[in-house]
């Protein structure tokens, strides 16, 4: 008897360890992803005001939402990254669906080195989606991805109030091939509260929900997950913005098949 209780308690006191370790490490403020190396920022769980009574119809009103804890990556995911998903996977390299002008890698899966730390762009929803699950991750929803950019406070942009400038967001310029984005790492003073880069600007980024204007007049409170549609969700502008797109509320929207020179993506995980 006395040997049985003594395992019965060894066993409870590693049980305990072992979820407290646990416990620990999904409260870890930040995370590198093993298989593409991003690096990803905690956003607590908790309730942040989404949506604003500003400019467009389909951001109205405000409303509360709660979310459960997630990680998302801190940076937009570069052409470096997106090309060891290509290498190990085959699948087809991001190009322009419409116009070459816009290309910046070769047929052959190659690019500059000088842009590889840059975003990757040129690529669909599909494409977004594919990685993410090739990484271990998924796309943040619509509600994680604003919640990542204002945190609670219910901020217009990702830095404060403060209209956007050139040392926060990188927008309102014209394609210059190479030379039209900056690096992922670029832009510090424009940081999120928690400090997640560039979601106002260099690339709108695709999330997991489709586009449904009429969304937040019923999207439950708790962990919405979108609605239905055609479009799927874009958000935080990009370098052909105007400021206002950069606004932490803005939706945007685009066929779930089209590649274009603004759009790239980030990924979310659960902890």
């Amino acid at each position: 008897m006395h040997r049985s209780r003594c395992t019965t308690v060894a066993i409870a006191v590693l049980t305990a360890l072992c979820l407290a370790g646990k416990s620990a490490r999904a409260q870890q403020k930040s995370i590198v992803n093993e298989k593409d190396g991003a690096e990803m920022v905690l956003i607590p769980a908790g309730e942040f005001i989404m949506g604003s009574r500003e400019w467009y119809n389909d951001e109205r009103g405000p409303h509360k939402v709660y979310l459960d804890a997630f990680y998302i990556d801190k940076y937009e995911v570069t052409n470096a990254q997106y090309k060891k998903f290509v290498r190990e996977t085959g699948h087809r390299i991001p190009l322009n669906r419409t116009d070459p002008r816009y290309d910046l890698w070769s047929k052959d899966g190659d690019f500059p080195p000088e842009i590889a730390r840059q975003p990757v762009i040129n690529i669909s929803w599909e494409d977004a989606a594919a990685y993410a699950k090739w990484a271990g991750k998924r796309l943040p929803t619509e509600a994680e991805w604003e919640k990542a950019a204002r945190g609670t406070d219910q901020r217009r942009y990702p830095w404060g109030n403060e209209p956007p400038d050139a040392e926060r967001a990188h927008f309102n310029l014209v394609w210059k091939g190479k030379k039209t984005l900056l690096d992922v790492n670029s832009l510090p003073a424009g940081a999120s509260p928690y400090g997640v880069m560039n979601m106002a600007g260099n690339v709108a980024e695709w999330v997991a929900d489709w586009y449904d204007p009429h969304y937040y007049k019923s999207s439950p409170q708790k962990n919405p997950q979108g609605g239905m549609g055609t479009y799927r969700v874009l958000r935080g502008g990009s370098y052909m913005s105007p400021d206002f797109y950069l606004r932490c509320s803005d939706r945007d929207f685009d066929m779930p098949g089209d590649r274009h020179s603004s759009i790239g993506f980030r990924c979310a995980r659960n902890p």
